[in-house]
């Protein structure tokens, strides 16, 4: 009887070649009806060949398109991201394929939630701008940057799900007041979590501090547009750890660099990566990561785990939690 066999993307090493998530989870892979290996050169997009190769694939990054499962010798079974967005997965060639795909929501909560909280804090603070004048001996002009008390502000979050919720909660102790928008919030959730439900209109003018907490899909995309971003307030900052194509970047730019908004805390961008000549990479008033703020041992150990688990569960024949096309459990092959 042949092993189920898995391939790890290689966008996972480092550039001294050891993966992101350290070793010792590679450990959950040591069953004796498993084999596993990383994936050949790194083209960012599974091939037919590599769906006929693995029986699952855990992924970072890589893409997935129609064409990836083309061939007629498709042994593919699961895609496992190492992540909880799947814009890069094509979820309707995965189901009609009977392909699995689940994403690990465990890892990336606490994490992004205490990554946006980094922002809220760098903006109120003017961290940014203060680390360029004293570097610069500029102690002088320290009275000219006063930051943003947080007491009473309003903390805002476009989406109220896994990560909008964990925000909230390790928000708290700020006694900051908290807002969102979410069409399928849980109320008993929101009551929970002191978070009053909102129009999106309401959100934008209201928070003082905007978080983007929603995945992007052909709804979502561009839902930051240049008219919301008008309805906050001069002294507002956004902040978007989520996907940068649900922003209109053109609007917040304008925004930002007329003083119409305060100031933003980007992770993600509508191009990446974004080039250097991107004009928002010239702002003072806005702190900037490359799509990995939220980097950090725990979150990539978690993330493995959660992905290593929903392999070992489909090679068992078990069913995986958090998969995001369920409908392929009745199109497996």
């Amino acid at each position: 009887m042949s092993k189920f066999r898995v391939g790890i993307t290689l966008d996972v090493l480092k550039s001294d070649g050891v993966p992101i998530f350290g070793t010792e989870v590679l450990g959950l892979l040591n069953d004796p009806a498993i084999e596993w290996e990383y994936m050949g050169k790194d083209s960012g997009e599974i091939t037919p060949a590599h769906a006929a190769r693995y029986d699952a694939i855990c992924a970072m990054t890589t893409r997935l398109t129609p064409q990836s499962l083309s061939g007629k010798d498709l042994r593919l079974k699961l895609v496992a991201r190492f992540g909880v967005g799947y814009d890069s997965i094509d979820v309707p060639a995965c189901t009609k394929a009977g392909v699995l795909l689940t994403i690990a929501p465990d890892g990336v909560r606490r994490p992004v939630a205490t990554s946006e909280l980094t922002f809220v804090l760098m903006l109120a603070h003017k961290v940014l701008i203060k680390d360029r004048l004293t570097r610069a001996g500029r102690w002088g002009e320290k009275m000219d940057h006063i930051g943003t008390g947080l007491t009473g502000r309003t903390l805002g979050s476009i989406g109220m799900g896994n990560i909008g919720a964990e925000l909230f909660r390790v928000a708290k102790p700020l006694d900051m007041v908290f807002i969102a928008h979410d069409p399928v919030a849980d109320p008993s959730l929101a009551a929970e979590l002191c978070v009053r439900l909102v129009d999106m209109d309401t959100l934008f003018r209201e928070s003082d501090f905007l978080t983007v907490n929603c995945p992007l899909s052909d709804k979502t995309r561009g839902l930051v547009s240049a008219r919301l971003i008008a309805l906050m307030k001069p002294s507002a900052y956004l902040i978007n750890t989520a996907r940068g194509p649900i922003v209109d970047e053109k609007a917040l730019y304008a925004a930002l660099a007329s003083g119409r908004l305060a100031g933003a805390g980007l992770d993600v961008f509508e191009e990446e990566p974004t080039p250097a000549s991107n004009p928002m990479l010239k702002l003072d008033n806005v702190v900037v990561t490359p799509h990995g703020i939220c980097f950090t041992d725990e979150c990539m150990r978690r993330l493995a785990e959660s992905a290593f688990r929903a392999t070992l569960d489909v090679a068992a024949g078990r069913t995986p939690p958090y998969i995001v096309n369920p409908e392929a459990l009745t199109t497996r092959r």
